[in-house]
């Protein structure tokens, strides 16, 4: 790899990390040291084609995708139960209620199917047309819609604040309640 190339890199890396990470972080389910391994991977794999790659973000974005729903096809049962924590906000702190809220989202988010949770991530999270998302977990857009509308049934059903008489309308972010579902 050129010099110039190699810091090109370099500045997308310390740029762009934290927001991969907080991704991966929500493609794991929580399991920060899954994220950070599973970034650590896409990285190493950009790294390699870096001077090749016109759109690096969507690159890496996609290798995560990709290598997660590999990782869930090959783990179907794993020993290991894995617990989600909130990650650190850059924002202000917010209302008592509105931590509540957060860490009862995230652990509905922890209890949906590795599935559920890769399409309302991918629908929601990063916001993808559900055909995108189609592609990436290589599977028909019926699955993707279906699937979703189930996940948010489920997510409202185990966080209530989260359905349209609920408060989370007004206080998440960046989640939030629409006539949709939820959305980021």
């Amino acid at each position: 790899m050129k010099a110039s190339s190699h810091e090109e890199f370099r500045e997308f890396v310390a740029m762009r990390s934290t927001a991969l990470l907080r991704l991966a972080v929500l493609l794991t389910g929580g399991d920060r040291h899954g994220a950070e391994d599973l970034l650590q991977i896409a990285l190493m794999k950009a790294y390699g084609r870096w001077a090749q790659i016109e759109q690096p973000e969507a690159y890496i974005r996609q290798v995560m995708y990709r290598q997660q729903v590999n990782r869930w096809r090959l783990r179907r049962h794993s020993a290991e139960t894995t617990v989600p924590v909130v990650p650190e906000s850059g924002g202000e702190a917010g209302s008592e209620s509105d931590s509540e809220l957060r860490i009862a989202l995230w652990a509905a988010l922890g209890r949906l199917t590795k599935r559920q949770r890769a399409v309302v991530v991918l629908r929601y999270f990063e916001d993808l047309p559900e055909a995108e998302v189609a592609a990436l977990l290589r599977c028909p857009v019926g699955t993707v819609r279906s699937t979703a509308h189930r996940s948010l049934a489920k997510l409202r059903a185990l966080v209530p604040e989260l359905g349209p008489e609920g408060r989370a309308k007004e206080q998440m972010q960046p989640l939030s309640y629409t006539s949709k579902g939820i959305q980021g």
